[in-house]
């Protein structure tokens, strides 16, 4: 067998074409094009189910919490609705219904208080007869 090339075939192959020893260029690129798509599309899976959480740090402690809960449910089960919830509660501010009720809890205990600490007033035996 001669190592002379037919006359019609071309004198340069293209690059994606393995060589003798083996060596497949376009599969090992295709191979590296995948692994950087998939960790690239996983980055941005998890930074989109991470907008209500980075949201919901100006909010107080309790609906913070509530939107870390809702993000994870939303990432474990593929439910959408509970990160649109995340979401909307990451939004918008609930009205702080707490405050007003502790203080007019402590206003109760401040009368209550000051009224057992007052003695009580005297009767006279006149009255106490009636």
């Amino acid at each position: 067998m001669s190592a002379e090339l037919h006359p019609l075939a071309p004198h340069t192959l293209p690059s994606f074409i393995g060589a003798a020893d083996g060596s497949d260029p376009l599969f090992s690129a295709i191979t590296v094009i995948l692994v950087l798509a998939v960790l690239g599309i996983g980055i941005g899976y998890l930074s989109l189910h991470a907008i209500p959480e980075r949201l919901a740090h100006k909010h107080g402690n309790t609906q913070s919490q509530l939107i870390m809960v809702l993000a994870l449910l939303a990432l474990f089960t593929h439910n959408n609705i509970f990160w649109v919830v995340a979401l909307i509660l990451a939004v918008m501010k609930l009205p702080d219904f707490l405050t007003p009720i502790n203080s007019i809890s402590d206003s109760l205990k401040k009368m209550t208080t000051a009224d057992t600490d007052a003695t009580p007033p005297q009767l006279d035996h006149h009255e106490e007869a009636r």
